[in-house]
């Protein structure tokens, strides 16, 4: 019989009455994924999601590579379905294992009857399948503790399947079950990262960048939205606002004290994206400031920017230290497209000493002479949005 994709569940297995909510949406962002790759039967079935090509032309690798990626699997396996049969299993076990089996040292059985209705109980079941084994393959040392290779047999309602050891999936929870957020994705490494992070809890999340031509180079943009399409498997289809920045940071410059640049300008940032989450149904905002890694994310600072927010702002990174968030960019694939040296706005007129510890009241003096509405709202105005799909 063909070769399938099984989806484990994680964390929503814990789900009461909304479960079949959670379930669906899973089923849902799953055959968005997978038009791409061909024809696809998705179905759920005991807290384990089935992935089965209808056709010979579907890209079974393809399709194992997005699975990989969608939010709501703990993890995920390729199987071979057979009859419900002890000598049907143990054939397939043989058929579809049998490489893998023969360059393993040890091993172990694994079943799991899910249809109670099958004659055998999970270890009769295991110690039969692992008994003719040993004899098909003598080199084999049975390990019931540390095996190198596992065989996993699971008994359920219309087949059984063998496969090997489950991949680790992407975890969380499905896009679309946690409301919507919009990012403010710089070219660096955080905010993709926090990014992910968010939308890891099955946030939609759209994306949200300052661009300050001619302070900063088409190049420099052109490599944020290369980041928000490494984001795109994992995140689904996203929106990339970007604003034009230039005028607020020249008013800025011309106007307010020089050590309170960076923290008006993050303001004005948040007051813009404030607006456009307003505009478009959003509920958060998400920034990838991490508590003392530069002079606008002291706790001071943060307090500061937070007073002009009328939307709640999220930070998930805000506790990590740099090297845990360079390993999780690294593991989504951000990282190398981070690090490639274009400018972003927020190094655009830096001033030598920032001030670290902002009071609210001295920024809201420094901003008397803007007129801060007709700012946002050219800024509003002039938004460029570009659409990223799978």
């Amino acid at each position: 019989m063909k070769e399938i994709i099984l989806l484990k569940q994680g964390e929503m297995v814990l789900k009461g009455l909304n479960r079949r909510a959670f379930e669906e949406k899973l089923m849902g962002n799953a055959k968005r994924r997978l038009k791409k790759y061909g024809s696809f039967k998705v179905y759920t079935r005991q807290s384990t999601t089935y992935i089965e090509p209808q056709d010979e032309f579907c890209d079974f690798e393809g399709a194992w590579e997005a699975m990989g990626k969608l939010f709501g699997v703990a993890g995920l396996c390729r199987a071979r379905a057979c009859a419900k049969d002890k000598d049907a299993i143990l054939e397939c076990v043989k058929e579809y294992l049998g490489d893998q089996l023969a360059m393993a040292r040890s091993f172990k059985v694994e079943t799991k009857r899910a249809d109670k209705t099958f004659p055998m109980t999970s270890i009769q079941l295991s110690q039969y399948v692992g008994g003719e084994l040993h004899d098909a393959y003598p080199h084999l040392i049975v390990d019931m503790h540390h095996p190198q290779f596992t065989v996993h047999v699971e008994v359920r309602d219309f087949d059984a399947f063998v496969h090997a050891n489950p991949t680790e999936g992407a975890g969380g929870l499905p896009i679309g079950v946690g409301g919507r957020a919009l990012s403010l994705l710089s070219g660096g490494i955080d905010s993709p990262v926090a990014s992910w992070m968010i939308a890891k809890r099955g946030v939609i999340v759209d994306m949200i960048h300052f661009y300050s031509y001619p302070y900063t180079s088409p190049e420099a943009k052109e490599k944020v939205l290369d980041l928000a399409r490494l984001l795109v498997p994992y995140t689904g289809k996203t929106c990339v606002h970007v604003v034009p920045f230039t005028k607020i940071q020249e008013e800025l410059r011309r106007s307010c004290p020089e050590n309170l640049f960076t923290i008006l300008m993050r303001r004005f940032m948040m007051r813009i994206a404030c607006r456009v989450a307003e505009k478009n149904g959003i509920q958060a905002l998400v920034t990838g400031e991490s508590v003392g890694q530069v002079a606008s994310q002291t706790l001071e600072a943060m307090a500061c920017t937070n007073a002009v927010c009328t939307v709640p702002v999220l930070r998930p990174v805000v506790g990590m230290d740099k090297e845990e968030i360079v390993r999780i960019s690294r593991k989504i694939g951000t990282f190398e497209t981070s690090i490639l040296p274009y400018e972003d706005c927020c190094t655009v007129f830096t001033p030598k000493h920032p001030r670290t510890k902002p009071k609210v009241e001295e920024l809201v003096e420094a901003e008397q002479n803007l007129d801060i509405d007709a700012l946002v709202e050219e800024a509003v105005a002039g938004i460029e949005r570009v659409l990223l799909d799978f």
